[in-house]
């Protein structure tokens, strides 16, 4: 039985057990594809993800869970229950003696709650209340003796325990180490409380241990448990008063005040356990969904790999198309997701670069002439001091050959294949924002595309500085940091920037060939590879010397051909990008969907 199913049965046979709540398990039940399919595009990894892939419908499922909960709606009331009101009262005159006593302070006052403004409503037996009313803080001191410091860092906020406090001396304690706990109190971080950094004091500590001021710390008091305290405090009804209520932008924040005032609907004491219980199934059986979706992403991602590699790895063209044939009968369950589109566009590059993606024609003037052409054209421009004369390069070794090329194909050097300069330390103070004449930085090389900015120097630095301009179609590539995961950072100058004027930490690759062949390989995996290859290792982003530049090899196709190859890469970098806006629209509809029955569940 799969994972699905069982949580399928699981809420079914419960529903109808209870006799309650079956609409509710309803919503998670016939839309269980939903809460498992639904992924969203994100740039960052966490849990629930899939590297660039956010599990957003199981993400919602937990959140729904929890707000049901919260509601009163996952379990049934037991009209046998003291009800809520009762343990209310009980606690009151508890905390009264407590302040009687001088073990915790008088607490705040507070406006009485207007039934007419509360978040939603709650079953017969539950009862509105503040959270301060619920218990109450240990007091603060600080340290003189060795202690156990629970901080930010010591939490699994994931499942809200203390993981790995660090035990000070109390000469090492830092100005923050104030606020005492003990197991069973509740730690609520209220900076940056998006990060949900909230958890349960779940054992005892040696030495003692103390918070740090970033916490606000809450100890229910006898008939209010921890666990549902908790659960409440990460559910999208809190969320949202925190969000409403917090203040600054780089650091929002709440203070106890606004932590202590907020609401909480209590149900009785034996309902808050049950509460708990039904929580704690549910959100292992979506640790099951999540596994289990995340494999499935994962052996997609692999497949679509293996797949591809097939095409790569062809040894001529008949192994190709047959190659491609088995790919193409499962086209529409192999390109489903972003990742999937972007690795076939990596390959459509590899298989242009190795002169795989066209047929070749014999009759076509061999890559040989074109270098002796190019050749002849850079020495003319050097004598006509149009462009500076570079250093010899040495040929390319077989060793540095990623693969073997077909007849007509040639092997050289970028900086002999085309002219390559770097930019000039222009300084700071002769900028400007406003006119003049154009710049070209570091900033304008994105990833495959040209980034305009507004940055000039004095129009007559134009003249001065002619042997710095960039003409349209040169390609511009970032010396510092040359490239992200998703490719090198190089782009085309645009017809606007047209004799504007490089500055530093950027090279300008001037094609002589004129067809755009160039751009692409320069995008190819093989590229990419090299540098990773040469730099890589440690880990750090290089900082590219021109040799770095000019040393680059590249493939040379007859001139016709690169035509034909590029010609070619559009037509199918469209269908990509076809692709892409399908599936971007369809995953938009999912999210929509899963946002829809969330709402409708509630």
């Amino acid at each position: 039985m799969s994972v699905d199913q069982a949580l399928m049965n699981q809420l079914i046979t419960e529903s109808a057990m209870d006799g309650v709540n079956v609409d509710n398990a309803g919503a998670i039940i016939d839309q269980i594809d939903i809460w498992t399919s639904t992924v969203k595009t994100k740039s960052t990894t966490g849990r629930g993800s899939s590297k660039k892939l956010e599990l957003y419908g199981v993400k919602k499922l937990r959140e729904l869970i929890l707000d049901l909960a919260v509601r009163g709606k996952l379990v049934p009331q037991d009209p046998n229950d003291e009800p809520a009101s009762v343990l209310l009262e009980r606690i009151a005159a508890e905390k009264v003696q407590l302040v009687k006593e001088k073990k915790i302070k008088k607490p705040r006052k507070y406006d009485s709650i207007d039934l007419n403004t509360v978040p939603f409503d709650i079953p017969v037996g539950w009862e509105w209340a503040r959270i301060e009313e619920l218990g109450h803080d240990l007091g603060q001191k600080k340290p003189d003796q060795m202690f156990t410091y629970v901080d930010v860092s010591a939490i699994n906020k994931e499942l809200g325990f203390i993981e790995e406090p660090n035990v000070l001396e109390a000469s090492d304690a830092p100005s923050r180490a104030r606020k005492l706990v003990k197991k069973g109190t509740v730690i609520y971080s209220t900076v940056r409380p998006y990060l949900l950094n909230i958890a349960v004091i779940d054992r005892e500590f040696s030495p003692e241990p103390i918070a740090s001021t970033a916490f606000a710390i809450i100890h229910p008091l006898n008939g209010v448990s921890s666990s549902y305290l908790y659960r409440y405090l990460r559910s999208p009804s809190f969320i949202e008063y925190v969000e409403r209520v917090q203040t600054g932008v780089a650091y929002p924040a709440i203070n106890d005040k606004q932590f202590f005032s907020g609401l909480i609907p209590v149900p009785p004491t034996e309902e808050q356990h049950r509460i708990v219980a039904k929580v704690d199934e549910l959100m292992t059986l979506c640790d099951q969904l999540e596994q289990q979706t995340e494999a499935s992403i994962e052996a997609h991602q692999v497949l679509v790999t293996t797949l591809l590699d097939t095409l790569t790895n062809s040894a001529d063209a008949a192994e190709l198309m047959q190659n491609w044939q088995m790919i193409a009968e499962h086209f529409d369950m192999l390109f489903t997701t972003e990742e999937s589109i972007d690795q076939l566009k990596q390959t459509i590059l590899q298989l242009a670069v190795m002169g795989k993606l066209v047929p070749q024609n014999s009759n076509d003037e061999p890559a040989a002439k074109l270098l002796e052409s190019i050749a002849k054209e850079k020495a003319q421009l050097i004598k006509e001091k149009k462009i500076a004369k570079q250093k010899t390069l040495p040929p390319i070794t077989e060793d540095e050959k990623p693969f073997e090329l077909p007849s007509g194909w040639e092997w050289e050097r970028l900086g002999n294949y085309s002219y390559v300069f770097a930019g000039n330390a222009f300084k700071s103070a002769d900028f400007n924002n406003e006119a003049g004449t154009k710049v070209i930085k570091i900033t304008n090389a994105g990833v495959y595309s040209f980034i305009e900015t507004n940055d000039f120097l004095p129009f007559e630095f134009s003249e001065a500085y002619s042997q710095y301009q960039v003409l349209e179609g040169d390609l511009i590539l970032a010396l510092t940091r040359p490239y992200i995961s998703s490719g090198l950072k190089v782009s085309i100058c645009p017809s606007n920037y047209n004799k504007s004027l490089l500055n530093q930490r950027v090279a300008a690759i001037r094609t002589l060939d004129a067809t755009g062949f160039t751009f692409l390989f320069l995008q190819s995996p093989v590229v990419l590879s090299h540098y990773k290859q040469r730099f890589g290792g440690s880990g750090l982003q290089p900082n590219l010397k021109m040799s770095d530049v000019t040393d680059l090899f590249v493939a040379v196709p007859p001139k016709n051909e690169q035509l034909n190859i590029v010609r070619k890469v559009h037509e199918l970098f469209a269908i990509c990008d076809q692709l892409r806006q399908r599936f971007r629209g369809s995953q938009e509809m999912q999210l929509e969907l899963t946002n829809t029955i969330v709402e409708q569940a509630v």
